[in-house]
């Protein structure tokens, strides 16, 4: 049929076909049934169907004609069969209408799509009983094709799926078809590959569909458990269950199992009709006799060591040990997803299934034969499930005692086939010891694993260093009981580290190190020579090894910590580090950044003091604080932890370009942002006003009108009024001159706006949280006496409410006098006599101490500020002049002050 010819003849059949009038309808039905077998009649109906202008019910009239002949036609061995060139014209035609916009004629490529499946399936069932390879493999590709459509559509295609009855029968069949005659296939035959290829990809548009239609996949649950239960669980996986599909039928169950859309609400009243129809089809699946069985098998027969395993343990342990802890094959192998299962599983059926392990654990009470592997592989398997079950177990389980009455003494057990053994309960341990371990206890396990870290076998080394960390990183720590084997076990470790090959090996080892740093702080320092000596070493050697740098980066962190002042002396390695690690010019920032920032960060605050080399890293932060990362905030801590150290050095080289910088954050960024900006000025400011002022002048005068204009964020308030306090207090030259610049700017007169700021400053006091702020806004507005400024008295009253709210904040009773003190008063430093669990003071604590004692806020007696200048102001005016501006003042107000001001 000529294709152009032919479109508008069919079209015009078509729209008579729609017709009320039976004496065009008739007729034209007639020609549609006798272009039903004509070449390219298929075709024409699909531009027609494809075609959004026309009229819908003439389009779908095509669909019904066009589905109808593909039902009919489509088949090989089919009475007038499409062409195969017909039919590679119409499976593109079909693919490119994706964007249809009538629903009805949309379920209508979905039908399309269903065929397409079905028949290359039953194609290829018919070419393997016929043994026809080559046959047979065309045709499993096209269904493995068409089976890709299909997922696509079945999951994304409908809103509501379960209202489509041909999806429903089209996942069903699905699983019919591919499950049950799979077996008809030689495991020998060329075309086994692409066989569990099309499987996995069932299993896949079960789980996409659950995932995504978690309702519409409730008919389906009975059945999709029986299929996965049985071939994973029972004899009938036997000679198809390949590993790939025991994982996928694994998933299936644990996502039933756990699918929040199938539990129904603790107030069953509550639960949604779906939930308690998915839930009773669980109940009534998951019997005592399935979940023991499933319960017994994945410990007896999934979670125990393959031979392939136990080969590679003998041949490469360390490589052993970096996959069973997670290496990248093993994360999307069997065995993460078999305890994955078990775990869940676990969880919700907890009740039938503890008593199960129970009895596991029971029936291997003692050592275990050394000459029975069997029994061996079987009790680290039981062992492995009370591990990962330990939250599980614990009421169940008495775990003190049988550390004592079994563990420990299989520990002891030195014959080389033990090791097995030994491996798992150290392991085992390692998973308790957060859950229920006597601290008491613990010692005698530092004992152990100090005897055990001298084993030969590096993989029960490596284990053991793994879990090291588990009893040195819990809240039971103890650092007094850890000390006595501090130095053997960091020795070891050490020794551990340089033996080791392999990088994620390396990056655990360093794990422990960090952790044990971390806990000991200050007392690792007679230890750390050789580490100190090795790690620039193993940083060259890990040039192309990011993430290992990046463990190397977190243990500098713990390192300089530990080391505290005394890290200066690591500074010829330490500060090449930090400078490529947060050069954002040099690629492997985007790996090393974050760690690059804290080890900056920390170098900082233990710096006793500022070097020419430690001053040029901070030329990267320009660039970093462009980029506006997730990193800002760090980034704000580095600036302002270089202003504490040596604020001179540092903002005469830096802060007019730090200024501009600030400029342009400012302009866009969030009101956390802006805070951070500011607080590293009033850093400044506390720290050097004078220098401070200068040379964050350009930022200023926003700030000013902050104040003046009102600003409604009142963490950004708090934060103005505590710079432009710091200014007013201590640089009263630099205040003056920045009023007379305002009220130019503001057209006012330079009183008149000095009014309107103490106006807005007693108004918004409330915004100021910190008590330091709040003393240091009293002293501040207090220096403006005294006074004969007309303006400053008519603002008295409002200073003298803000002094008296401060007053209230900052006095507390002197417990030896039984008198009022200025709490905030600070008269000498004093090393801090620190336990052996609490962090010894930073050099960054100490100048903030050391500063705090020059801080007019923690030098000077507010009490007494006040009463100095309240007499002052009284010198001034004389005391009828006095009496008058005191009378402005409310007088309750009055008699809190006269309280707080007895006995001066």
């Amino acid at each position: 049929m000529d294709m152009e010819s032919a479109s508008s003849v069919v079209l015009q059949a078509l729209t008579q076909a729609t017709s009320q009038d039976t004496a065009l309808l008739k007729p034209a039905e007639e020609q549609l049934r006798q272009w039903e077998t004509q070449p390219g009649f298929y075709s024409v109906l699909l531009n027609i169907f494809n075609n959004h202008m026309l009229d819908v019910n003439v389009r779908w009239l095509a669909v019904l004609y066009f589905k109808n002949g593909i039902d009919r036609y489509w088949r090989r061995v089919a009475p007038n069969a499409l062409s195969e060139d017909e039919k590679t014209s119409l499976r593109a035609g079909l693919i490119t209408n994706f964007n249809e916009p009538v629903n009805q004629l949309a379920s209508g490529i979905y039908s399309f799509a269903c065929s397409l499946w079905s028949h290359h399936t039953d194609c290829f069932l018919q070419q393997v009983l016929a043994v026809d390879q080559a046959h047979a493999l065309s045709s499993l590709e096209r269904t493995l094709l068409s089976l890709k459509v299909l997922r696509k559509l079945t999951v994304h295609g409908f809103q509501e799926p379960q209202q489509n009855m041909e999806v429903m029968v089209s996942v069903e069949n699905q699983e019919k078809v591919i499950l049950e005659r799979s077996r008809q296939v030689d495991p020998d035959s060329p075309c086994r590959e692409k066989l569990e290829k099309t499987i996995i990809l069932y299993t896949k548009v079960l789980l996409d569909f659950l995932e995504v239609h978690p309702c519409a996949f409730i008919p389906l649950i009975q059945r999709s458990l029986e299929f996965a239960v049985s071939y994973v669980f029972t004899a009938a996986g036997e000679g198809l269950v390949f590993e790939r599909f025991t994982v996928q039928c694994m998933n299936l169950i644990k996502t039933i199992v756990k699918n929040e859309a199938y539990k129904p609400c603790k107030n069953i009243e509550d639960s949604k009709p779906e939930s308690l129809e998915a839930h009773k089809i669980k109940t009534a699946f998951f019997t005592h006799p399935t979940l023991t069985e499933i319960g017994r098998r994945l410990v007896s027969h999934y979670f125990l060591l393959t031979k392939e395993e136990l080969a590679m343990w003998e041949e490469d342990p360390e490589g052993f040990a970096v996959e069973e802890t997670g290496g990248d094959s093993w994360k999307y192998s069997l065995r993460p997803c078999t305890e994955v299962l078990f775990l869940d599983i676990f969880h919700n059926y907890s009740q039938t299934l503890t008593p199960v392990l129970l009895e596991m654990v029971l029936n291997l009470q003692g050592p275990s034969n050394v000459e029975d592997p069997v029994q061996l592989l079987m009790k680290d398997a039981v062992y492995n499930a009370v591990g990962l079950a330990a939250y599980e177990l614990f009421d169940n389980i008495d775990f003190d005692q049988w550390f004592n009455n079994q563990l420990l003494g299989e520990l002891q057990v030195s014959h080389h086939r033990y090791k097995l053994i030994r491996r798992r309960v150290i392991w085992l341990i390692g998973q308790w010891i957060s859950v229920k371990f006597k601290s008491e206890l613990r010692p005698l396990l530092y004992e152990v694993i100090l005897n055990l870290m001298q084993d030969p076998d590096l993989v029960t080394c490596q284990f053991l260093f793994l879990n090291v960390s588990s009893p040195v990183d819990d809240f039971e720590f103890r650092t007094e009981q850890f000390l006595p084997y501090l130095e053997s076990i960091f020795s070891l470790l050490f020794q551990l580290l340089q033996q080791v090959t392999e990088c994620d090996t390396k990056m655990q080892v360093l794990h422990v190190i960090s952790c044990v740093i971390e806990r000991v702080n200050i007392q690792i320092r007679p230890y750390v020579g050789c580490l100190v000596q090795y790690l620039p070493l193993l940083w060259k050697q890990s040039e192309e090894h990011n993430m290992l740098r990046c463990a190397i980066l977190t243990t500098l962190v713990h390192l300089v910590q530990g080391l505290g002042a005394e890290s200066k002396n690591l500074y010829l390695f330490l500060l090449p580090v930090i400078q490529l690690s947060t050069d954002v010019s040099q690629p492997p920032h985007v790996y090393l950044l974050e760690d690059g920032l804290e080890l900056w960060l920390v170098t900082l605050e233990n710096s006793p003091a500022i070097t020419p080399e430690l001053l040029r890293i901070f030329q990267n932060m320009s660039a970093l604080l462009e980029m506006s990362s997730e990193n800002l905030r760090t980034c704000f801590q580095i600036v302002n932890a270089y202003i504490y150290l040596s604020a001179t050095d540092f903002l005469q080289n830096y802060a007019e370009g730090l200024c501009r910088c600030f400029c342009n954050l400012l302009k866009d960024i969030t009101n956390e942002g802006q805070v951070q900006v500011l607080k590293v000025v009033e850093v400044a400011l506390k720290v050097s006003p004078v220098l401070g002022a200068h040379m964050f002048q350009p930022l200023l005068p926003s700030v000013f009108r902050g104040i003046v204009d009102g600003e409604r964020y009142p963490v950004v308030m708090s934060t103005y009024l505590g710079i432009m306090g710091r200014v007013l207090l201590q640089n009263a030259s630099f205040f003056s001159s920045l009023l007379t610049q305002m009220a130019s700017e503001y057209n006012q007169e330079i009183g008149q706006l000095l009014g309107g700021v103490i106006e807005m400053w007693v108004d918004r006091m409330d915004n100021i949280t910190q008590p330091e702020r709040r003393k240091l806004s009293s002293l501040a507005l207090l220096s403006l006496l005294p006074s004969d400024n007309s303006v400053v008295q008519e603002k008295f009253c409002g200073i003298i409410n803000i002094c008296v709210e401060a007053l209230h904040d900052v006095m507390t009773e002197d417990s030896d006098t039984g008198t009022l003190k200025d709490c905030m008063l600070m008269s000498h430093f004093e090393e801090p006599k620190l336990t052996d669990d609490e962090e010894p003071p930073t050099e960054q604590d100490k100048r903030k101490k050391l500063l705090a004692l020059e801080d007019p806020v923690h030098s000077v007696s507010l009490q007494q500020y006040v009463y100095e200048k309240l007499k002052a102001q009284q010198a001034l005016m004389g005391d009828q002049g006095f009496g008058a501006l005191m009378e402005t003042v409310d007088t309750e107000i009055v008699r809190q002050l006269q309280e707080f001001l007895q006995g001066l």
